[in-house]
């Protein structure tokens, strides 16, 4: 049987060796943290359970075919919501919830711009057609050549790949409330609306019309049943395992140095960070050097403080994103000056809102998102400085105090991602999905100088984000199977 190693276990990891274990592979998970799930990780603590990593649940079509893949059910292992409101929006003289229902998604435009409603219409459609083109066409190719990109739709749509988001919004839309709201979806991709391609515009589409979710119990419901469906097709998953060598002869794998132990593989996939899955090689053996890793576009860090409250917050919602302050002035913090922000858009969720089971009776779980450019110097008067900036604008637009009230804290940052990630730069979501890192001018997913060794995950097609992740992995898991049946037939 031919016996394959995954390095990591985040959700490209998990996915791909479900889809290998099921063709009958050997597979072996190897986790260097305690704990599986990579940045979907939990905290839990005082009967406080956070989610370490993501917490928006969208493109369910994505979550439904992989488990489908496998002839089961999301709700075989998860009981899943739709959010209602999706989230809520703060500006500093307004709040606005964002309706599942397009009927009042129109009518609440209309409310802010005579004529948007009609205009939304139009740049739904052209979202939806975006959505299916790459969902059928484009996002589970495996990057390897431009002529993936060639299809009646993307042909018909050149222009979309040649204008940007921002640009196509704002011919629409005039008022700035609308106009956030409609930029807002591209900060999963990691970039900033004017260096996001138009045909991304499928967010729009995934945000407005296929909804936010919640798998009670959390997001990292999904890593066990990733986990649970794995091993129902024999993979074996180790934690505390870490990686200190890619093992090779004459330029192929042929296993890893693990805790100081040498063990045998035929073939090596990496779901870790690219760069440092790299670094395991010998130099002359890795594809892309460190000019080309500090001329990329990464996406954002974060800062992120996990929170325990000893009450319930009134005005709040699941989601809650702060655009109290200037968006392009802290998008050019992040992208092009690179420094600690001096007044952030943030993100606040309290998953409490909706599920009971994660926080204590009569408190509230909380966590704080502030994201911040990759390669920061993090220290923890750094933090504490944007925590109490952050915390004094929440107070303001809630209208009460809860910095008194909390009674678990822990933060986390730059030097975390680092440290438990091995993130380069300690970026939190990957490399942004400009046009020059679209499709196959990503990092490969099949090693050009070492036989046998593969990567998945966020720096890899499509991109960042947990539905891009499971993607990843069944791309991977295909290139693997391709060339584990071409090693079979060479031999008979």
């Amino acid at each position: 049987m031919n016996k394959v190693a995954i390095i990591g276990s985040g959700f490209s990891s998990l996915s791909a060796a479900c889809y290998l274990a099921s063709q009958g592979v050997s597979v072996d998970v190897f986790e260097k943290n305690d704990e599986l799930g990579g940045r979907a990780r939990i905290y839990k603590k005082d009967g406080f359970t956070f989610d370490m990593g993501p917490s928006w649940y969208w493109m369910p079509d994505v979550f439904d075919r992989f488990f489908g893949d496998f002839d089961t059910k999301t709700s075989d292992y998860y009981d899943l919501i739709r959010l209602n409101p999706s989230y809520q929006v703060v500006f500093d003289d307004d709040r606005l919830n964002m309706p599942a229902s397009f009927s009042e998604l129109h009518d609440l435009f209309e409310s802010y711009e005579s004529g948007s409603g009609a205009k939304l219409y139009k740049f739904i459609k052209q979202a939806e057609y975006n959505y299916k083109a790459s969902m059928e066409e484009l996002v589970y190719k495996p990057g390897q050549s431009v002529m993936e990109l060639i299809t009646p739709e993307t042909v018909t749509n050149i222009n979309q790949f040649f204008t940007n988001i921002r640009s196509n919004i704002r011919k629409l839309f005039k008022h700035p409330k609308l106009i956030s709201i409609l930029e807002f979806p591209v900060l999963f991709l990691g970039a900033k609306p004017e260096n996001t391609p138009s045909f991304y515009s499928f967010m729009n589409y995934a945000d407005l019309m296929l909804g936010t979710w919640y798998p009670m119990g959390g997001m990292h419901q999904i890593v066990k049943a990733m986990v649970s469906l794995g091993e129902s097709h024999g993979v074996r998953y180790h934690t505390g395992s870490n990686i200190e060598k890619i093992v090779t002869s004459q330029s192929e794998v042929t296993g890893l140095v693990i805790n100081g132990q040498r063990q045998s593989f035929d073939m090596v996939l990496s779901g870790a960070d690219y760069r440092h899955t790299e670094q395991l090689l010998d130099l002359n053996q890795r594809m892309y050097s460190e000019n080309y890793w500090s001329s990329r576009t990464f996406a954002p860090s974060a800062l992120i403080y996990y929170l325990g409250f000893n009450k319930r917050i009134e005005g709040v919602q699941h989601h809650n994103l702060f655009f109290d302050e200037d968006f392009d002035e802290h998008a050019k913090e992040i992208y092009d000056d690179a420094k600690w922000p001096d007044k952030p858009l943030f993100y606040a969720c309290f998953p409490s809102v909706t599920d009971d089971s994660v926080s204590p009776e009569n408190c509230e779980n909380g966590f704080l998102l502030i994201p911040l450019a990759p390669g920061l110097e993090d220290s923890e008067d750094m933090r504490e400085k944007c925590f109490n900036g952050v915390m004094d604008r929440l107070e303001k637009h809630i209208g009460q105090s809860v910095r008194d009230s909390i009674i678990l804290k822990r933060s986390y940052c730059v030097n975390d991602f680092k440290n438990d990630y091995n993130s380069y730069k300690g970026n939190a979501y990957g490399m942004a999905n400009t046009l020059k890192q679209t499709a196959f001018l990503r990092p490969r997913i099949q090693s050009k100088k070492v036989k046998n060794l593969f990567f998945t995950g966020q720096l890899t097609v499509p991109g960042p984000g947990v539905p891009p992740a499971l993607i990843s992995g069944k791309i991977s898991a295909q290139l693997i199977m391709k060339e584990l049946n071409k090693r079979a037939y060479e031999t008979v």
